[in-house]
């Protein structure tokens, strides 16, 4: 009986340890403030999304070419898909529609590389003798107004001589990043053709194999991702060519020479915020400086300075829509890291990416609160009044 009381007591005190086995970790996490235990789970959410986009960071850089390529795609759609509705309702097949799309925008960039070649073919040839002119008065007016000798400057500008020369041309990786940026470029109008041609229907072909809510909230979230996007570059197409105008302008007045590739310059800036501008603004006060000297860069970072605020404080709220800006210290964010993971070219696409993934995941947060919330009881139907006419038949 001891032997079969002992056999009895096997299984509890096997399940009893079990129990205290599984109860100890609990007890431990329950016991820790609730400080530390938010700290731990937010932290291993943090470690998870970043090792996610450290992987698709990799990811896209060994396929950089074809993001690239991806990239511009669906900005150029974005851009051109108010031509394309366009042409469509001119009764167009959906092929012709977005062939001559296409063409329209290989006739502007083909139209602004020779218009731009025409403006600054002769000023090339004038232009080394005013910087030559320029260095000289710059330079005078370092060594008089900063404590700087001649023999400091010259020291200086012999080590930025020796720097730039000392680095070497690969010509293999130049012809291989040569041959990447045509091939990206032709991949990417093959792709915008087909895009606009196909675009709608194969965002619906993808819908259609969805089940349930889920359909829904993917529409909705791909409906508000594409309108951000359309908003967004064609609103800071237009910001960029008013701000291009406005320096080009002011540069033609002061009388800086290449104003035009300046201001063509300024334009292309403009597509990264913030930081985009500022280069764009140096480089003119730079060219301004260099061929006529202080008085002209001084008048030119004035201008510089006011287009950029009149651009910041009263276009762009009223161009830009709402749901389509982004905070400055986001897009700071935004472009450093795009810059860090892709270089330029990841300057460029950072800030949209941003607020289109920000948009979708706002849309995809609402639709699933509204989903959640409890939805008000029908109304009880009212009783038959005793006075009421009896219902027939």
């Amino acid at each position: 009986m001891v032997a079969a009381g002992g056999a009895g007591r096997e299984p509890d005190e096997a399940a009893h340890r079990a129990v205290a086995a599984e109860a100890g970790p609990r007890q431990t996490w329950a016991a820790l403030p609730w400080l530390v235990r938010t700290a731990v789970v937010w932290s291993a959410c943090l470690v998870v999304i970043a090792a996610g986009l450290y992987l698709l960071a990799r990811i896209t850089l060994l396929v950089t070419p074809l993001a690239i390529a991806l990239a511009a795609t669906f900005f150029l759609a974005a851009l051109l898909d108010p031509v394309q509705l366009a042409l469509r309702r001119l009764r167009l097949p959906a092929s012709l529609a977005a062939l001559l799309t296409v063409l329209l925008l290989l006739g502007i960039l083909g139209g602004l590389g020779v218009l731009v070649w025409n403006l600054t073919a002769n000023q090339f040839s004038e232009l080394g003798d005013e910087l030559q002119q320029g260095l000289g008065r710059t330079r005078d007016f370092i060594t008089s107004t900063l404590p700087v000798t001649d023999q400091q400057l010259d020291g200086l500008i012999d080590q930025l001589r020796k720097t730039a020369t000392e680095q070497e041309v690969d010509p293999v990786a130049s012809a291989r990043t040569l041959t990447e940026v045509f091939g990206s470029a032709l991949l990417a109008l093959v792709l915008l053709f087909f895009l606009i041609k196909d675009g709608r229907a194969m965002w619906h072909w993808t819908l259609r194999r969805m089940t349930g809510p889920n359909r829904e909230v993917a529409a909705e979230a791909g409906r508000v991702g594409w309108r951000t996007l359309g908003s967004y570059t064609r609103g800071t197409m237009l910001i960029a060519a008013i701000d291009a105008i406005g320096i080009g302008l002011a540069l033609v007045l002061l009388g800086v020479p290449l104003a035009f590739p300046l201001a063509l310059i300024t334009f292309i800036g403009g597509f990264v915020p913030i930081i985009g501008a500022t280069v764009a603004g140096a480089v003119a006060v730079l060219v301004a400086l260099a061929a006529n000297g202080p008085t002209t860069a001084l008048l030119t970072l004035a201008a510089v300075i006011a287009v950029q605020q009149i651009e910041g404080n009263l276009l762009e709220p009223l161009v830009m829509k709402r749901q389509v800006r982004l905070h400055p210290v986001v897009i700071l964010l935004a472009v450093t890291a795009g810059t860090l993971i892709a270089g330029i070219a990841g300057a460029f696409v950072a800030v949209p990416i941003a607020a289109v993934a920000w948009r979708v995941i706002d849309s995809v947060l609402r639709q699933r609160q509204a989903a959640a919330a409890p939805r008000p009881a029908p109304p009880a139907p009212e009783e038959p009044s005793a006075t009421a006419d009896p219902a027939p038949g």
